[in-house]
């Protein structure tokens, strides 16, 4: 039976990471791992081993680490089998060069801002490690009196391989402009009456690390040098609100490490002063990839949100959402906990309305995983269009989704 599974997952591995060129540092070695776990629970103790989860199924999940990870999942004897990436056949990702790098995304935002002075406003909220500019568009029709109207923020590439995450902001950004041009008259009331923030990618220096030389390297986090010499904080695992209490690691080899402290990374710092800058935002959506998964809060804990609107909005606006794109909504930790993430900060600090998309696909086969090829772009985007107008539509108080008088809670 050993035989079998570790068969289906160098099948798995290969179809998956095909053009994946993996990353060694410091000797340390990196895999694949299927993993048995029949609940939340003993999901949640894998994740404290440091490794990333990134499927979920009933009976087990596959998860990606570091030797350390891989030895220590086998000390739970829960392992099924694992795969060196190392192993795996590296290829140049010719076909994807539809996806967008730094210097593309760059220059996309600034055609679209130069092109529409009245209704785009581009700004740099922040320098990386690497000096690159943290890029926001900010959209609307009268951007002096934006401070006035209701603001939902969209934001991608927390994780740098994610790269789908990336292209759906930027899609958004233009379509936006494009139908508001062409006369759509909802997007014409919503770009007229709301505050809108875009933020393409929260890690570029990653992003651009991933897909440096031409080849995958599966590259997660930041690219900061930590103290020890190794690179990277998950930026996603770095967030103040009850950091470091579950799903994370304090390893700097690990691929959820939640650095020193919290909010230690230029990145999350940079995103955290502009957030609390804007206190008209009443909705934020973080975009990740993969699954197929409408999330919110908590990770950090199995508790739902105590407030009964709040939590009773979060539900609802999800399970809505749900029925445009066809993924399943549910609280995070429903999957495995997981602290010092965007959507907990910004609702337990704030109280902002905060929703996390896992983007297609839904597995890691072939077409699937973190590279799924170009041709997932425009249907994925297409799917989310109209999830993303609810979260616009209704930015200017969430809580009418319950009841067309519900009033807000001020934050």
């Amino acid at each position: 039976m050993k035989k079998v599974f570790l068969s289906i997952l160098a099948v798995l591995s290969v179809l998956t990471f095909s053009s994946v060129k993996e990353v060694q540092s410091n000797g340390f070695q990196y895999y694949w791992m299927k993993v048995k776990a029949k609940d939340k629970f003993e999901r949640s103790v894998i994740a404290n081993t440091g490794a990333a989860i990134e499927i979920v199924k009933d009976d087990y999940v596959i998860a990606y680490g570091s030797d350390l990870e891989l030895a220590a999942i086998k000390k739970l004897g829960w392992l099924v089998a694992s795969s060196n990436l190392a192993d795996e056949i590296k290829d140049f990702p010719t076909t994807d060069a539809p996806y967008h790098n730094y210097t593309e995304i760059t220059n996309e935002l600034k055609d679209l801002a130069n092109k529409n002075p009245d209704l785009v406003q581009l700004s740099s909220f922040g320098k990386t490690n690497e000096g690159r500019d943290m890029w926001v568009v900010r959209i609307g029709t009268d951007l002096t009196k934006a401070e006035s109207k209701p603001a939902v923020i969209y934001m991608g590439g927390h994780h740098a391989r994610e790269h789908l995450s990336v292209e759906l902001p930027l899609m958004w950004a233009q379509y936006l402009v494009n139908e508001y041009r062409s006369g759509n008259q909802k997007v014409i009331a919503l770009v007229g009456s709301r505050d809108i923030h875009i933020i393409p990618t929260v890690n570029p220096d990653g992003m651009e690390y991933d897909i440096q030389d031409g080849q995958y390297k599966m590259w997660r986090k930041n690219r900061v040098r930590n103290s020890n010499g190794t690179y990277g904080v998950d930026l996603n695992r770095n967030y103040s609100y009850q950091w470091g209490t579950g799903g994370s690691s304090s390893d700097t080899n690990s691929e959820v490490y939640m650095g020193p402290a919290p909010f230690s990374e230029v990145e999350t710092i940079a995103m955290k002063n502009y957030i609390e800058s804007h206190t008209n935002i009443t909705t934020l959506l973080s975009l990740h990839s993969f699954s197929k998964l409408i999330l919110y809060p908590w990770g950090h804990k199995y508790d739902g949100i105590p407030t009964a609107n709040d939590k009773a909005v979060h539900e609802k606006m999800a399970l809505t959402m749900a029925q445009w794109n066809g993924y399943t909504p549910e609280q995070t930790s429903e999957l495995y906990i997981a602290s010092g993430d965007t959507t907990d900060w910004a609702y337990g600090a704030h109280k902002i309305i905060s929703f996390t998309f896992e983007l297609d696909p839904g597995n890691a086969g072939m077409g699937g995983g973190f590279y799924p090829g170009a041709s997932v772009i425009q249907p994925v985007f297409q799917k989310n269009i109209e999830p993303f107008m609810y979260l616009l539509e209704y930015s200017d108080n969430p809580y009418r989704v319950l009841s067309p008088t519900m009033q807000t809670v001020n934050h």
